[in-house]
């Protein structure tokens, strides 16, 4: 699995979070597990999360032999099923991690559907999350045509969602900022991106120094870091898992 990253530092980062980056009650899953009663506030923001990790989910249902659109069909009536009122309270029971949850969640809701021994059709006309922007390319990827269990592709789909979320967040910074041109260049500079220019070439491209490249580039690694670990905490229910999940996505990236 190649994707560009930069790792942070496992240890400290729920301190850093809670120093600097916002207070972890505020993230998405531990706003889910925490309200009470029939509360709006947690149905978003557990629509946001499924919204940019539907893909994971998608992955595992299309491994268990489905087709595109039945994927897509037994996905969306996932989504329906745990969008219901009277979900959250089992929802709000499970501590720990969102990715756990909403792979032992989506392994129940199948085994059920495959008892009633129908197609799911609850999907159908009411597209909850929005499926149409897989690329074919992704379609292909998640074919059922190799060895790897659905659980390997399920985690290396999460970990590579988690990075191109933290990626997009930090690119979309640079943009606000009018420095495009800036996350381009200190993009290519990452340890696994193909072909890497020089921080030299990089300083001859955008005339500047090499000191100045090298500041900003130190500036870029450490803004990601930040949000990578912002990123995770949005997935976990205490301060606590941080550090876990990160090693348990760097495991996966490593595989």
């Amino acid at each position: 699995m190649c994707l560009p990253v930069i790792w942070p530092t496992v240890s400290g980062a729920a301190e850093t979070l809670q120093n600097g980056g916002g207070a972890f009650v505020t993230t998405h899953w531990s706003v889910v597990l925490t309200a009470q009663g029939e509360s709006s506030a947690a149905h978003e923001a557990l629509e946001k999360l499924c919204r940019i990790y539907w893909r994971p989910l998608y992955a595992f249902v299309r491994r268990q032999g489905c087709g595109h659109e039945e994927a897509q069909d037994l996905t969306q009536g996932f989504f329906a099923s745990l969008f219901e009122r009277e979900s959250l309270n089992a929802v709000r029971k499970e501590k720990g991690r969102l990715r756990s949850y909403l792979l032992k969640a989506l392994k129940y809701f199948l085994a059920d559907e495959r008892r009633r021994t129908r197609a799911i059709k609850r999907g159908r006309g009411q597209r909850l999350i929005p499926m149409e922007e897989l690329t074919a390319d992704e379609r292909i990827a998640m074919e059922p045509a190799d060895p790897v269990t659905a659980e390997m592709i399920y985690e290396r789909r999460w970990a590579s969602t988690v990075l191109e979320r933290v990626l997009s967040r930090l690119k979309d910074e640079y943009r606000a900022a009018g420095n495009a041109a800036l996350f381009d260049s200190l993009k290519q500079l990452l340890p696994d991106e193909p072909g890497a220019p020089s921080q030299a070439d990089v300083a001859t491209l955008l005339g500047m120094s090499e000191n100045a490249v090298r500041q900003a580039f130190h500036r870029f690694r450490q803004r990601y870091r930040s949000l990578l670990r912002e990123e995770i905490a949005h997935t976990v229910a205490t301060p606590a898992d941080i550090e876990d999940e990160l090693r348990h996505l760097i495991a996966v990236v490593r595989a």
